[in-house]
């Protein structure tokens, strides 16, 4: 079907009925952003709550494993949903989604220890992985090319206001009643989104052959969770010398170069070839690797030096992530203006350019930092990601006809999800490694006084009768080299996205390809 074709059918399909005023498909879009809204503010709402869970369950050496394994599996799962939808229709494949999302946010709020969290929090990615493409793909079902744009708008507030309220929410939640309501409270928004979507979503569908990559999907599942858990491991459970550490990272890469061949020879497969050999697609990928990298090694560990290391509450710390990711949206609202003007190249790099002076700043908080000063730092990162993000994906859609469209947006959310998994590791073995050797070197006055293990350290702190005022200091000077160690690594990421960019093709022209009937080039 053409566009022409399908905007026809759409407005054909939708017009008003006699004897009713207004769009028949408001009631539509309203759940459909409340179903967005689910996946977007637990998204945010978890940062600043990192501190108290570590403080019930423990595990701060493995707590990025909350962010990296939701984000893992909801990388993975987004192909395959992508699939199923066309061959079982919308409607389904998001019901499904919403309540793996329902059930694991009940898993997630009885979890008793940090094992029992992560897991939970894998099978709550996979219900994201169903929620946010399908509700995008919803929106190109019921809206023209033309109409788009405005409901995009629609959709891209939903994600600045729950950028904005989750993190305080949290820390709020966090403060006031416990940490495991910010994973019960998706229970009422889950039941309302279902019972707007049984009302007002009604589709024919038009079955389609395809080929689900579950080979693909199992394959890298396996080889970036056991990478991810090596580079947690290294420095503080395992000697990165060790014959496990050694074997659990040789593992990994064996997985992964077995995806690399499994797609070559899959009809279908997860990432084309053509994502990965293409300039153009290339550089806009990896500077989203670098992109979710920086974004979420600020979000885990700025809460956390505010919190460990200046002692503020969780409230206070929601704020100081609540402006990172409030810059964002502001600047994507502006970009498009921007890159109409001087192409999508050089916004990118003017974004890289505010982002990259932003993380520089963070380095050098102290461990007597004003809060207002971390929170001015994550405005203009913010600010600077937005003009980064958005013109990476409308540059990647824009240079591939209408067929390819879909598999250049998801691989750029795709690129995203994975440099956030595997980057939030690769931070988080950077601060862990920090940490236990501050820990195992104390001053001899604390000798015997200290706790035996990093995480009975970083539990401790949180109550502080249990612990003397040297002792509790020499703590947080720890968790301030530990963060600090983060923020080196996050400015780190920043360069990469920059060198990423600078790659970009000055201009944007159309990719072409042999035949395109074809699928895998």
């Amino acid at each position: 079907m053409s566009i022409d074709d399908h905007d026809k059918k759409i407005a054909e399909t939708y017009q008003p009925k006699a004897g009713h005023k207004g769009d028949p498909r408001r009631p539509i879009l309203v759940a459909l952003l409340v179903t967005l809204a689910l996946a977007a503010i637990d998204s945010t709402v978890v940062t600043t709550a990192v501190p108290s869970i570590v403080k019930d369950l423990g595990g701060f050496t493995i707590f990025p494993w909350i962010f990296s394994i939701y984000l893992l599996t909801q990388a993975v799962s987004v192909p395959i949903y992508g699939r199923m939808a066309d061959l079982y229709g919308r409607r389904p494949i998001l019901y499904t989604g919403i309540l793996i999302f329902l059930v694991s946010s009940v898993l997630c709020g009885i979890a008793q220890n940090m094992p029992q969290l992560i897991a939970a929090r894998a099978l709550q990615g996979l219900g994201a992985g169903a929620i946010v493409p399908i509700v995008q793909t919803v929106v190109g079902d019921i809206y023209t090319i033309r109409e788009r744009s405005k409901i995009q708008g629609y959709t891209a507030s939903v994600w600045g206001v729950a950028s904005i309220l989750g993190p305080i929410a949290g820390g709020a939640i966090t403060q006031y009643i416990s940490w495991r309501w910010i994973f019960f409270i998706n229970i009422p928004f889950g039941i309302v989104a279902i019972s707007l979507l049984s009302k007002r979503l009604h589709e024919t569908v038009e079955r389609k052959d395809h080929k689900i990559d579950f080979a693909g999907s199992i394959v890298m599942s396996i080889g970036l969770s056991a990478l991810i858990f090596g580079l947690l491991q290294g420095g503080t459970g395992w000697a990165w010398s060790s014959g496990r550490e050694i074997g659990v990272l040789a593992f990994g890469s064996l997985f992964l170069a077995l995806f690399v061949f499994v797609e070559k020879i899959t009809p279908e497969p997860m990432i084309p070839t053509w994502v990965v050999t293409r300039r153009p697609m290339l550089a806009a990928n990896i500077a989203n690797l670098a992109l979710g990298a920086v974004q979420f090694g600020l979000t885990a560990y700025v809460p956390t030096w505010a919190e460990g290391v200046r002692g503020v509450s969780p409230i206070a710390a929601g704020l100081t992530v609540a402006t990172l990711l409030f810059g964002w949206p502001i600047s994507s609202a502006l970009a498009g203006r921007l890159y109409l003007t001087i192409g999508f190249r050089s916004t990118t790099l003017v974004g890289a350019s505010i982002c990259l002076g932003g993380v520089l700043l963070y380095p050098q908080l102290g461990p007597h930092s004003s809060i207002l000063l971390a929170s001015s730092f994550g405005l203009l990162v913010g600010f600077g990601l937005g003009f980064i993000a958005t013109p990476l994906l409308v540059s990647s859609q824009s240079i591939v006809g209408q067929s390819r469209r879909g598999v250049a947006t998801a691989s750029n959310l795709f690129a995203r999800a994975v440099g956030s998994a595997v980057g939030i590791a690769v931070i988080g073995s950077l601060a862990n490694s920090s940490l236990v050797t501050w820990i195992a070197h104390p001053p001899t006055d604390l000798l015997g006084h200290l706790p035996n293990s990093v995480n009975s350290a970083v539990s401790l702190l949180e109550n502080n009768n249990h612990l003397a005022a040297p002792t509790q200091t020499f703590i947080r000077l720890g968790l301030f080299h530990a963060t600090h160690a983060a923020f080196i690594a996050v400015v780190a990421a920043t360069i990469l996205t920059f060198c990423a960019l600078l790659a970009m093709p000055k201009r944007s022209t159309p990719l072409e390809f042999p035949d395109d009937n074809q699928l895998k080039e």
